[in-house]
């Protein structure tokens, strides 16, 4: 694993980290039970099988 050889500054590790950003996942609509909802694009397959129930 690489190890820095160095100390970072403080205000360039909070720079570096301020690019880390969250992105909300892609909701996909699926028929669940004859409603549509808005799945994300990952959990598809189990919502579709049933393994997984909409929340109201």
């Amino acid at each position: 694993m690489a190890v820095p050889k160095r100390r970072m500054s403080r205000s360039n590790t909070r720079h570096r980290r301020a690019r880390w950003k969250a992105q909300a996942p892609d909701l996909v609509p699926v028929t669940v039970d004859g409603r549509t909802v808005r799945v994300p694009r990952p959990l598809v397959r189990a919502y579709q099988r049933g393994l997984l129930k909409p929340e109201d």
